[in-house]
């Protein structure tokens, strides 16, 4: 049974309401290295054991990054995650440390508009998979059951539908892709090749645990967490943590419970009405993305802040 006392995650000092205008693209801080830009995050160097993370409010799908940010993005992401990093303390160590962007970045105004959607993290050498966890038969799994009657060379019994729940919660690992390109689903004995038998059954074990702990509690607030993903990473002593983004609308599927059935692709809190959206263009999945209408980008954020709401508990 979990601990009702979960932390709160306070608002921003700024309003939370919808603002084109105060979407961050792209973060620019001259006083520390730029390392790289990812999708969503610009991670930047502060010393030979931390880094500092920005999340953004960019947009990606079909892992090409869109052109237009949506407000509120990093906000809710970084937030979420907090929440959920304090939550899985228990199970494992994470990337989190004591510092804020306050203690590393000298332009205090610069400090005040990333300090929402900034963290100083442990410098850590991530592992080479996505930990993938799944609770229920949707996406690439819905579609590798119809074609196989497996997911991911896992066996399932006939005549599941889709959106399901599944017999058993699914670790589905996959490999880390290049920047533009897509990652693949493996086996859990390619996981123990990448890294080594000990390793990959703590990080089987751990996804699965923190997956169904925090869909539990989920549930009490009117959100089925039907899927997600997960990494991992080691410090110099091979020691475990969590790291990067941990159960975000953009790393995991969120579904109300009030509109959930079987035998459809159920409404979400995450990226799919952007994914829904685009799949009506003629765009080849590729880059450059297509821009997107300010009603799809409005409609998508407040998803975002609405599953931020019901998880946290924020007003």
């Amino acid at each position: 049974m979990l601990n009702s006392d979960h932390p709160v995650v306070p608002q921003p000092e700024s309003t939370a309401k919808m603002n084109s205008a105060d979407a961050l693209f792209e973060s620019q801080l001259p006083g520390l290295p730029l390392i790289g830009r990812g999708k969503v995050r610009d991670i930047y160097g502060v010393d030979d054991d931390h880094l500092l993370i920005v999340t953004t409010d960019r947009l990606s799908a079909y892992d090409v990054v869109l052109p237009d940010p949506m407000p509120m993005k990093g906000y809710v992401l970084t937030q979420i995650s907090l929440f959920w990093f304090r939550m899985m303390a228990d199970l494992v160590d994470n990337q989190l440390t004591g510092l804020t962007i306050d203690d590393v970045v000298t332009d205090p105004g610069a400090a005040k508009e990333l300090r929402d959607r900034a963290l100083v993290v442990k410098r850590l050498k991530p592992l080479p998979i996505e930990a993938v966890v799944r609770g229920y038969l949707i996406g690439s799994g819905w579609r590798d059951y119809r074609e196989t009657g497996k997911v991911c060379g896992i066996d399932l019994p006939r005549g599941l539908k889709q959106a399901e729940r599944l017999p058993q919660t699914l670790f589905t690992p996959a490999s880390k892709a290049a920047a533009g390109g897509h990652d693949e689903n493996i086996s859990f004995d390619a996981v123990v090749d990448l890294i080594g038998d000990k390793l990959a059954y703590r990080v089987r074990d751990l996804s699965i645990a923190i997956y169904e702990r925090a869909a539990e509690y989920a549930l009490g607030r009117g959100i089925i967490i039907a899927d997600t993903k997960f990494e991992f990473g080691v410090d110099g002593e091979g020691r475990l943590y969590l790291i990067d983004e941990v159960l975000t609308p953009d790393s995991s599927r969120f579904w109300p419970v009030d509109g959930y059935r079987t035998g459809i692709s159920p409404p979400s809190f995450d990226k799919q009405f952007v994914r829904d959206y685009l799949d009506t263009l003629d765009w080849d999945k590729t880059a450059p993305g297509p821009a997107l209408p300010a009603d799809v980008l409005h409609q998508t954020s407040e998803k975002y802040q609405e599953a931020y709401a019901r998880l946290t508990g924020a007003a």
